[in-house]
């Protein structure tokens, strides 16, 4: 049995490309770029899943991999790869967002820890609910829609020299604005009932100076805040259905904008 080098080149490219581009998602999306998951692990699944899909994806586009143009497809499959994932990111970035507003409102500001996942501090909160929304993640099955993602990706960008237009790279821009927003309608409720309990400690104050606002009113606040996130906590699986099927359609007409 004799291969020839282009054989070898086209074999080589059906299954280098697609693996870039699924390397570099699981690079930037929640839970598989977590610090607890070793580099190897996230190499060795990306093409394992490379090597699945090969079958079913188009025919890579006929070029010499050592060249310019190659060099181009490569960077254009990476740029996509961590698009896709980065707007899975801000889904959970919602959440941070939240915590950190109600934790602010209750005072638990200070109250910070290192997030194993990004390597950071965050406020106790915030990574309570990072935790739980990862659970919920794991519990839909979040995992295995972003994976049907990923091989549907190809059916709607081939690997090529297409690139995502103008206006698929604004509406990605635009998203942030919409984690933003996601974020607040999580934490509202939290966050509405600590200002009234601040007006209430307000017109306290106004009405008895005397009393000491610091000593009654930071117990209270912690007792409201901790008990509006248990009454919120069912509807965290809701804002998160939400905001995944939202950025599953922003990442589609990213892909198909090009």
């Amino acid at each position: 049995m004799n291969f020839t080098g282009a054989e070898l080149t086209t074999w080589l490219a059906t299954l280098l490309w697609p693996f870039m581009r699924i390397g570099a998602m699981f690079a930037a999306v929640p839970v598989f770029s977590a610090r607890s998951v070793p580099v190897r692990i996230r190499v060795l699944l990306a093409f394992f899943i490379a090597w699945m899909l090969v079958p079913v994806l188009p025919a890579p586009p006929d070029v010499d991999l050592i060249s310019g143009q190659a060099l181009l497809i490569s960077v254009h499959q990476i740029l996509i790869g961590v698009a896709m994932g980065f707007i899975i990111q801000l889904v959970f970035a919602a959440f941070i967002i939240a915590g950190q507003s109600i934790a602010m409102a209750m005072g638990l500001g200070f109250a910070s820890i290192i997030d194993p996942q990004n390597g950071m501090q965050a406020p106790v909160v915030s990574q309570a609910f990072l935790i739980m929304v990862t659970l919920v993640f794991l519990a839909l099955n979040g995992h295995l829609v972003l994976i049907d993602m990923l091989a549907k990706s190809f059916q709607n960008l081939p690997v090529g020299m297409l690139v995502p237009s103008r206006d698929g790279l604004w509406q990605l821009v635009n998203w942030g604005s919409d984690m933003f927003a996601g974020g607040m309608l999580v934490a509202l409720p939290a966050v509405a009932a600590l200002l009234l309990v601040n007006l209430a400690f307000g017109v306290t104050t106004r009405a008895a100076p005397q009393l000491n606002i610091f000593a009654v009113g930071f117990p209270v606040m912690i007792m409201v805040g901790l008990s509006f996130i248990i009454l919120t906590l069912p509807t965290l699986t809701s804002h998160l259905s939400r905001l995944m099927m939202q950025a599953q359609e922003l990442i589609q007409y990213f892909l198909a904008s090009a």
